[in-house]
């Protein structure tokens, strides 16, 4: 039976995320975005589980990929289309390059499922924090709608994450084989600083951890190779 309670906690994530997608095509965002975390909470466990239970399987790791395709992958592309089509320019047609987020989470996810090298860290930014990044844009956006309504900036991003996920940019993961400040001093103060900024700037917070994110795994892999 212990087996099945991994696949259990991946079909939970890709249960919210299809209903976070439901909410973001009303454009409820904000809505969306509350169940993208629960997913990553899920998306977080299974993993833990199946290592815990000692019950890791191919066809789990297929399944938390295609679960993580819908969660983060096709809902923050949904996510970026009606950004997009609330910002400040007109256009049927720009609110589907959106969907560039989407296409390249597929090429992530199936790249990481096939990398040896992508084990125990990540070659290229993982889907859940970019979706999160994506997803705090509409709650930055009720404080600062002129700097999120601009299109040209929603499609620079666009492009920046779609290279991100597919790139050879090295991030640490936030397994941890064991929990001493020697081994995992830069995981630790990456998750302080993160806890830190979003008490103090909640969803605003994300950009910046984002950032702190890429240059703390920058500092953690000086000199070392995965």
């Amino acid at each position: 039976m212990k087996k099945y309670i991994p696949n259990a906690i991946t079909c939970a994530n890709l249960f919210s995320g299809c209903i976070g997608i439901v909410f973001a095509f009303k454009g409820d965002l904000e809505t969306a975005a509350y169940f993208v975390i629960l997913s990553g909470i899920f998306d977080f466990f299974d993993g833990m589980a199946a290592r815990f239970l000692n019950v890791k399987s191919a066809i789990g790791k297929d399944l938390d990929s295609l679960a993580d395709m819908v969660s983060f992958g096709f809902l923050p592309g949904v996510v970026m289309f009606q950004l997009l089509k609330l910002s400040d320019f007109s256009s049927e047609y720009l609110p589907y390059f959106g969907f560039l987020i989407t296409i390249f989470s597929a090429l992530r996810l199936a790249k990481f499922n096939n990398d040896d090298r992508q084990t125990e860290d990540f070659i290229g930014l993982n889907t859940p924090m970019n979706t999160l990044f994506i997803c705090s844009l509409s709650f930055i956006g009720r404080d600062y709608p002129g700097i999120v309504g601009s299109s040209s900036l929603l499609l620079g991003i666009t492009a920046l994450t779609s290279f991100l996920l597919v790139s050879e940019i090295k991030i640490f993961s936030l397994k941890f084989g064991e929990l001493s400040w020697s081994g995992n001093k830069i995981k630790f103060i990456f998750l302080i600083i993160s806890a830190l900024l979003i008490v103090f700037l909640k969803f605003a917070a994300i950009p910046f951890v984002l950032v702190l994110y890429i240059g703390m795994s920058f500092l953690h892999f000086r000199g070392k190779s995965i």
